[in-house]
């Protein structure tokens, strides 16, 4: 029999793959959050080094924290959507192996969505390296994102987003090599008929690592043609003209969200 939602459960996915050297530190964020009715689900996917061990020994003392072992690799969206699959809360959020929440994420957005019958929330978040230290880059959050802007442009940091399963049900990830958070938060706001809502405070730490999409912007635009294309299905004449909205978007609109200090 399928359990009930818990109306206040928040349902946290965390997919894994050789994220040893920085799990602890994101699952300790977790710990540290000033609202407690929270469960971790961490989905390993197949690693190679400590990881599995690691968590492993986390939930042994921390019942909260559940941990998904796959038997082979299957990629990010796989492993977001097993979790997603038992999750048991009223709200989903996701956090990867290598970011960070400020403590009171959890109880600021929860209380804004509640505030404001939010289906879809995000918040700001600040860029910082691969020793943890400060990078000077905030990208803020929009106060609302429509479907058409989400469209043009991914909008959600995904460590900062939530949503409400009672509103717009379980999302799936589509099983695309990458940009599948984008995918995620347009059909989230498409289900929830009406714009995704920001709240603008500080509270998640982005991660920047070597060889990661963020810092290849050549990427960046060839996983963006494929999101056209292969996931909303548009013919290579239109993906190139959403392309080029994109464009508009990153290098004129996007800049005027992103903060350096």
């Amino acid at each position: 029999m399928k359990k009930p939602i818990d109306s206040s459960l928040v349902s946290i996915i965390t997919p894994l793959y050789n994220g040893a050297q920085f799990i602890a530190q994101t699952v300790a964020s977790i710990q540290a959050q000033t609202y407690q009715n929270w469960e971790q689900l961490i989905v390993d996917d197949f690693s190679t080094d400590d990881s599995l061990a690691i968590v492993k020994n986390l939930a042994q003392s921390d019942k909260r924290i559940k941990v998904i072992s796959l038997s082979q690799n299957k990629g990010a969206a796989h492993a977001r959507n097993e979790a997603t699959a038992v999750a048991q809360g009223k709200y989903v959020a996701f956090l990867d192996a290598d970011d960070l929440w400020h403590p009171e994420k959890l109880e600021r957005q929860i209380a804004f969505m509640q505030q404001h019958d939010c289906a879809v929330s995000y918040t700001n978040y600040l860029h910082i390296d691969e020793d943890g230290s400060m990078l000077n880059k905030r990208i803020k959050a929009m106060p609302r994102l429509s479907y058409k802007k989400q469209h043009a442009n991914n909008y959600i940091g995904n460590l900062t987003g939530i949503y409400d399963v009672e509103k717009v049900g379980k999302i799936d990830a589509p099983n695309i090599r990458k940009r599948q958070d984008w995918a995620v938060w347009l059909e989230a706001i498409k289900k929830a008929g009406k714009p995704a809502l920001g709240l603008q405070e500080d509270l998640a730490c982005y991660r920047i690592r070597e060889g990661s999409m963020s810092a290849n912007k050549m990427n960046l635009v060839k996983y963006n043609h494929q999101f056209y294309r292969e996931y909303l299905g548009y013919s290579a004449v239109k993906s190139s003209f959403f392309l080029l909205l994109f464009f508009w978007e990153y290098f004129v609109v996007r800049p005027k969200w992103i903060e350096k200090f």
